[in-house]
């Protein structure tokens, strides 16, 4: 009896292989768990930290001109960009300042509207003598009375006067009055809002976010009116402060959601957040994940879509990149363009981009499966046809697709720096030399060209440049696994990666829903794109307060 037990055993190499997946599985994971135990508790004391910091200067000023003056001149006089004017006003007979930094003014606005009119003798009437006479009411008299400006506000302490003059704001400084005016007379130069260049359309709007987080929230406004729109602002960076903006649907977004995203944005302990990418990783489920766990974009239009579905908006000044959380697997692969056109052109294009990503990821691996392990699966013809083809190549398959792969990475990479004119023009010729070149030097096979030169057109098809990145990366591992192990490595790669998203959630959504957990409604707008008027409700997953579109 055990010896027709024994028979029906399994080769002890693929036990081997069985036992070695699973261990590797294991040591992934408790590695995982190790690494996020140490970051969490390196992070612990920062966070504490940071809770209870204040500023190192918090003295507020007085009502000495001289003395305040000096106070802001020995904080902030060493920056050469800082400019102190003084002059005379003349209806009080004080002697007055204007601080600001150059470049970040306009400079015509606070000659005309402050210091002209508060140079020139001004007529006033007996309330306003009355006002003059109290020294606590001349901030209010000036901005009431006399600026004609939109923007002021008092300052009366010391640290966040310097921090507002930094930050762009000119500081007024008169003589006898206790408090500072801060007045908003931004005149930097900005980029011109253009069609954005990482999510060109044929058909949609052509306007993308800019580098100035106010030109980014107007647009935000100018979709259209809505009363439930709110944007929330708060300062990240602990040594170089930028304003951050939260926006979401107040009567859509679920509270629960809302209240994760603030925590997290709280939390962020750093230096300086010099683009959105920063705000990306630091809020982010698993740092160790190759999926981007946020969703970046510059069209205004994809974060109001957003938005309208419970989703939440972040804006960081400096950045033309928007990032909207939380963030699914299916809408990496979505484009704006499948609901502007009608719902079957739009299903056929989203199919087209989910088949490619299946060729942009395992493409190579299948060949080098069926090269390497299985050519018995290959139909007849075409096996001979690659035998033929792969004559007098002197590499195994591995070595061969990596490079071609390799050096289509180098030209792509290599396109995207060179200047405009040249970049196309480099990658495409470049491409066609070397593939070329190879093939008649018998480094490589001509069906291997094929392969490669379809999987980087599909990688090409994907609407999120971030997702073809982790495409790209992954397309590396499945070959390695391939070439180890044959089809079994591959469908073991494809098993990880599918155990990996199951696992994996973006702000407490799982990362493939609605394919698991399975919510029916929301496959009307995962594979298919299904007619408008059947697309009367929000998505499941995202738990909102109103269910229904209207």
């Amino acid at each position: 009896m055990w010896s027709v037990i024994i028979t029906h055993l399994p080769d002890w190499k693929v036990c081997a292989q069985a036992i070695l997946s699973l261990i590797i599985a294991l040591v992934l994971y408790y590695l995982n768990k190790y690494f996020r135990s140490l970051v969490e508790k390196k992070n612990a004391p920062a966070q504490k930290a940071r809770k209870g910091e204040q500023p190192a200067d918090q003295s507020n000023l007085s009502d000495d001109y001289e003395e305040n003056l000096h106070a802001i001149k020995q904080a902030i006089s060493s920056n050469s960009d800082i400019h102190f004017r003084e002059f005379q006003v003349a209806e009080l007979h004080a002697r007055a300042t204007l601080i600001y930094v150059d470049g970040m003014q306009n400079e015509e606005m606070i000659s005309k509207y402050v210091m002209k009119i508060l140079m020139e003798d001004v007529k006033q009437d007996r309330a306003d003598r009355s006002l003059l006479l109290n020294p606590l009411e001349f901030s209010s008299y000036f901005q009431n009375k006399v600026l004609p400006i939109c923007e002021t506000y008092e300052a009366a302490e010391l640290h966040g006067l310097n921090q507002s003059i930094l930050i762009g704001f000119t500081a007024l400084l008169i003589e006898g009055m206790p408090h500072a005016l801060l007045i908003g007379s931004s005149g930097m130069k900005t980029r011109a809002i253009n069609e954005p260049s990482s999510e060109a359309l044929l058909r949609g709007p052509r306007i993308g976010f800019t580098e100035v987080l106010s030109e980014n929230t107007s647009m935000l406004r100018r979709q259209g009116y809505s009363e439930d729109l709110e944007i929330n602002m708060y300062e990240v960076g602990t040594r170089i402060k930028r304003k951050l903006v939260i926006a979401y649907m107040k009567e859509i977004v679920n509270p629960d959601l809302l209240q994760e995203v603030r925590d997290r944005v709280g939390k962020i302990n750093m230096d300086f957040i010099a683009e959105s990418g920063y705000v990306e990783q630091l809020i982010e489920d698993d740092y160790l994940s190759p999926f981007q766990q946020a969703h970046n974009t510059e069209r205004p239009d994809r974060v109001i879509t957003g938005l309208l579905e419970g989703r939440i908006a972040i804006l960081l000044d400096g950045t033309p990149f928007a990032l909207i959380v939380p963030v699914t697997f299916s809408m990496l692969l979505q484009s704006p363009e499948d609901y502007y056109d009608r719902w079957l052109p739009g299903t056929l294009l989203r199919m087209l981009r989910f088949f490619a990503a299946f060729l942009a990821l395992l493409a190579p691996a299948l060949y080098i499966s069926f090269i390497s392990f299985h050519p018995g699966l290959i139909p007849t013809e075409l096996a001979v046809t690659i035998i033929e083809t792969r004559q007098g190549v002197p590499f195994p398959s591995l070595i061969e697709v990596l490079i071609l792969e390799i050096s289509i990475e180098i030209l792509r990479e290599a396109g995207i720096r060179l200047p405009k004119p040249i970049g196309p023009a480099m990658g495409i010729v470049g491409g066609l030399i070397i593939g070329e070149a190879a093939v008649q030097a018998g480094i490589v096979s001509p069906f291997l060209v094929i392969v490669v030169a379809v999987t980087a057109i599909s990688s090409f098809s994907i609407p999120v440049y971030s997702a073809g990145i982790t495409l790209r990366i992954l397309r590396f591992a499945g070959m390695l696994c391939a070439a180890v192990l044959g089809m079994f490595g591959t469908i073991l790669f494809i098993l990880f990666i599918c155990g990996h998203l199951s696992k994996l959630k973006s702000f407490g959504v799982p990362y493939v829903t609605p394919i698991s957990p399975f919510r029916l409604n929301d496959w009307k707008d995962l594979f298919l794109r299904a007619p408008l008027p059947f697309m009367n409700k929000r998505p499941d997953m995202m738990k909102t307060q109103d269910k229904k579109r209207r």
